[in-house]
């Protein structure tokens, strides 16, 4: 029988939720917090009897395929993944490959800032979500949306004074995606790609780097507006994803700049 933290934690997890984490329409008003039994059985493609004998405690322990399933129908992160597996008495598979998609939340949040540039990457640094003044302030991210493609194909509109430094802290990041995610082929071919066509990229994964992200602090140069001194700090959040905040000191021109694109964009 399935045991009862596992059911704990199925429970937890689906009151947290909101229809819109999950894509789904609020619908009337509910009486109870998070999602309805019915509707996390439909996400995870099984009965809502099943569903709900785990939730009780009394269902037979879950398979590999159908805690995927839930795992997927919740929205959990990777580090709840292997909890949950661990809580069925499983043990679970490397995941395919990074999650591209962005929270909701996480988008609402990028809104809400408007002084500050802001994108969201996934573990292979693809941007997945970004405020209007990341676009003004990077140049067309949605045009080349990938960062260690701009920092060393030189795909990146605008020259930044910190460039070795990330390149460092990327080479870092991918070097652990592939660890992680072995089977994906998106993140394969663009770690080919970096090694053909760029021998710093090479040369850099080569020495194995160890960095994480902190604050920085970088100049670029902006096409328009010239020098641009600004602060960048890093902010992991669930789904092995992390969201770069641009920002500029209260009362500098660099700070009156991103103002003045914050007003364009």
């Amino acid at each position: 029988m399935a045991g009862q933290e596992l059911a704990w934690f199925l429970r937890q997890r689906r009151e947290d939720l909101r229809p819109a984490d999950v894509g789904l329409p609020a619908g009337p008003r509910r009486r109870t917090p998070g999602l309805r039994r019915e509707e996390v059985a439909q996400l995870a493609h099984m009965s809502v009897d099943y569903y709900a004998r785990l939730e009780q405690a009394r269902g037979p322990h879950p398979s590999p395929r159908i805690l995927d399933s839930l795992a997927d129908a919740l929205r959990v992160s990777p580090a709840e993944r292997i909890h949950l597996f661990r809580l069925a008495g499983a043990t679970p598979a490397p995941p395919a490959g990074p999650v591209r998609q962005v929270r909701p939340h996480m988008v609402n949040l990028l809104r809400r800032i408007p002084e500050a540039a802001a994108v969201v990457t996934d573990a292979s640094y693809d941007v997945i979500a970004f405020n209007p003044l990341a676009d003004a302030l990077l140049g067309n991210l949605r045009q080349e949306p990938n960062l260690a493609r701009r920092r060393f194909l030189g795909l990146g509109s605008y020259e930044s004074s910190s460039a070795e430094e990330f390149g460092h802290i990327a080479v870092a990041r991918l070097r652990a995606a592939a660890d992680r995610y072995p089977r994906d082929e998106r993140l394969s071919r663009l770690l080919s790609g970096l090694r053909a066509a760029s021998p710093e990229f090479t040369e850099i994964w080569n020495t194995n780097p160890v960095r994480a992200p902190s604050h920085r602090i970088k100049t670029i140069t902006h096409p328009q507006l010239g020098p641009l001194r600004l602060n960048c700090d890093v902010l992991t959040i669930p789904d092995d994803q992390q969201v770069v905040f641009i920002t500029a000191d209260h009362g500098t021109p660099t700070a009156r700049a991103l103002r003045h694109l914050g007003a364009v964009g």
